[in-house]
């Protein structure tokens, strides 16, 4: 199952940096490529403010 990135995200670029799939792209707040996610947890567990869960 993919992440996703809810509105609670402060577009730091964190998880972007921590994917090792590059699934994740800049915006606000920042997206995650469902089809590119492998659902590791890593950009989850990087994220500050705690703005990215499991879909």
């Amino acid at each position: 199952m993919a992440y996703k990135i809810s509105n609670d995200c402060v577009s730091c670029g964190t998880c972007a940096g921590e994917c090792p799939t590059g699934a994740i792209s800049e915006g606000t707040p920042y997206v995650i490529n469902a089809n590119e996610c492998v659902s590791c947890g890593t950009c989850a567990g990087a994220c500050p403010v705690g703005a990215i869960s499991e879909e």
